[in-house]
């Protein structure tokens, strides 16, 4: 009797226990949803966690990584879907690997990830992204052929961002590129500054509000004029 008892007890805490956690989950994907109306990241960020802990979801996680990262909370997007190299995972969690490691300064496992993006859809914009790794880690002549490929495939109404400025500007992407272009020029033969700013004054023809590459210009020229400076 006492044995019957105690089954009973235990069918009848499991069943509360399964319900107390499908009120749970139903809760919080209310809760998720008001929040992503509210606009409310914090909120969207709780909901999806306590969402993660109640019923584990791959494409639950990579939102989640994504919200991290899209909000430039880039260490807690990776430590959500880590950072290692998997062909399997989902075009969204490749894309917030690359994107979180490059503004960590992690230029060589970001171009891994960009890599994987780029062999799965390739176009411009990951080919300014290959480049512009590429060139921080000294593969020149790689770089070069991405530089080429997202010149030709640029179109004119395509833009990329900058940030070094403190209000943001866009300029077309194919400026971009030249700006690029130049930079390897340079790294290839510092002696041959001239072909480096020429270069330049292609990209300022097409935005001659073009900062960094104004910015890049002023140095390459001030390189020179201090090079032909007779010693003393």
């Amino acid at each position: 009797m006492k044995k019957l008892i105690f089954a009973l007890i235990l069918m009848v805490s499991f069943a509360g226990s399964a319900q107390t956690k499908s009120e749970l989950q139903k809760h919080y994907e209310e809760f998720y949803r008001q929040m992503r109306l509210q606009g409310d990241i914090n909120g969207v960020i709780n909901a999806l966690t306590h969402l993660n802990v109640l019923s584990p979801s791959k494409e639950r996680m990579d939102t989640l990584a994504y919200i991290y990262a899209n909000d430039n909370q880039h260490l807690q997007a990776l430590n959500t879907i880590g950072i290692e190299k998997l062909e399997t995972d989902s075009d969204l969690a490749v894309q917030v690997k690359a994107i979180s490691l490059k503004a960590l300064n992690q230029p060589k496992r970001a171009l891994e990830q960009f890599e994987i993006l780029n062999k799965r859809n390739p176009n411009a914009y990951l080919a300014y992204e290959l480049a512009d790794l590429k060139i921080q880690l000294g593969d020149n002549d790689g770089a070069m052929t991405n530089i080429e490929y997202g010149i030709t495939n640029s179109k004119d109404d395509m833009k990329y961002a900058f940030y070094e400025r403190q209000q943001p500007y866009e300029v077309p992407l194919k400026a971009a590129f030249l700006h690029l272009k130049a930079l390897v020029q340079f790294n290839k033969d510092k002696d041959n500054i001239d072909a480096a700013v020429a270069t330049i004054d292609e990209a300022l023809a097409i935005d001659p509000n073009f900062n960094l590459a104004s910015l890049s210009k002023q140095a390459l020229l001030n390189r020179k004029q201090t090079a032909e400076e007779p010693k003393k």
